[in-house]
């Protein structure tokens, strides 16, 4: 079966070439072995494509949804965008949902961390009319962990890899990497998954996302080969890596269970249907301890909401927002309109403990700041003799 997408108007051909010339050259990106007894889910690919176009009973649905009086939780907005469950379930996908129905309380344990992130992603998913199973990608890809990385150096809940990240415009430095970051990581995964499967696959989705996890060099190839042998190419014909192999049937048996946990055992947690998070303008330097006591929550509530950040600092110049639980941005807003700019500005008051390996030009970038002013503010004459267990400020008071 094919599925269409319905943004092939958002890039032009020139630049889609370029972007997936560059792309493809990282071919096939492995994903960690399969779940352990009692053990985390495995990561996985590195790239991603495609989408179905809505149909005039999934417009009408919306319609009367708008209409009820009681919002829908997230699982049953999730349910509402499935658009795979009345595909046969083949010996593949049994044999996955056999595995996951075996471990109901690790569906559960990655189902509970998918808490903060499942209603945004998944209306993200429906407002490019994709069909709801994208959304539980990062259960495959990462076990909704954001901050999850492979042996092969994929990161986040998307699980993608640092010339993928370049080529979809994720920056990356000391102090920041989009990958880690679930907006800007979601975004560019899902405009990759559009476009790949608008590129190469005639907006066949599970096509694309066979190269998500391969690659689109490694998926052509097989399709290739398996065309050659009369058959008409699609996922379920072609001879490509086991990970991958298994790739599309983890997907679907997970949702399956998703659809009707009842029916395999697994109990979901209750997750609102609205978006956990909001997002808050920044426009000066400020330190996550401040804005978590600004905002009225814990530094740690904030630090996981906001995984891009490689310290506890949040600069403008690397994101232009931060991310807080929806209850508490209206606070945050306030306070930060009140508050002056430079005293936002002086707000990362924190220390840095020197670890081995650590360069102060290192440190320097982690946290947002000149060496120059890290040097004075420690009275640093020589870089080279920083000392493991050395405390370090990072403000000059």
């Amino acid at each position: 079966m094919t599925f269409h997408t319905t943004r092939r108007r958002l890039l032009g051909a020139a630049s889609s070439l370029a972007l997936l010339g560059s792309l493809m050259a990282g071919a096939y990106t492995s994903q960690a072995s399969p779940l352990p007894p009692g053990g985390a889910m495995p990561y996985g690919g590195t790239s991603a494509d495609a989408s179905a176009a809505p149909s005039h009973q999934h417009l009408t649905r919306h319609f009367w949804d708008a209409l009820e009086l009681e919002p829908q939780d997230a699982w049953t907005s999730l349910r509402a965008d499935f658009q795979w469950q009345d595909q046969p379930v083949n010996a593949r996908v049994q044999e996955w949902i056999d595995y996951y129905q075996d471990s109901p309380h690790n569906v559960a344990e990655i189902t509970e961390r998918a808490r903060p992130w499942l209603a945004w992603i998944t209306q993200q998913v429906e407002s490019r009319g994709l069909p709801g199973e994208i959304a539980l990608i990062p259960f495959v890809e990462s076990s909704f962990d954001p901050k999850a990385r492979s042996h092969f150096g994929a990161v986040g809940l998307w699980q993608i890899m640092p010339r993928t990240g370049d080529a979809l415009g994720l920056k990356r430095n000391g102090a920041w990497d989009g990958r880690n970051d679930v907006v800007a990581s979601t975004r560019a995964a899902l405009d990759y998954i559009e476009m790949q499967a608008d590129q190469w696959y005639e907006g066949d989705l599970q096509l694309s996302l066979a190269a998500y996890n391969a690659g689109a060099g490694t998926v052509n190839n097989a399709r290739r080969a398996a065309q050659a042998r009369g058959l008409a190419g699609d996922y379920w014909d072609l001879n490509l890596p086991s990970e991958t192999m298994a790739y599309v049937p983890k997907l679907m048996a997970i949702s399956r269970i998703i659809n009707d946990p009842e029916r395999y055992g697994v109990n979901l947690p209750e997750i609102s249907g609205s978006a956990a998070f909001a997002k808050v303008s920044v426009t000066a330097p400020i330190s996550l301890n401040k804005a978590a006591a600004l905002a009225g929550v814990t530094t740690h509530e904030l630090s996981e909401l906001n995984p891009g950040l490689k310290s506890r600092n949040v600069n403008p110049r690397h994101t232009r927002q931060i991310l807080v639980p929806a209850e508490s941005a209206a606070t945050l807003r306030n306070a930060l309109s009140n508050l002056g700019q430079i005293e936002v500005a002086s707000a990362s008051d924190e220390t840095h403990v020197v670890e081995s390996g650590d360069t102060l030009n290192r440190i320097a970038m982690l946290h947002s700041i000149s060496p120059r002013d890290l040097a004075r503010w420690n009275g640093i004459d020589n870089p080279q003799a920083l000392q493991p267990g050395q405390q370090l400020t990072l403000s000059g008071r």
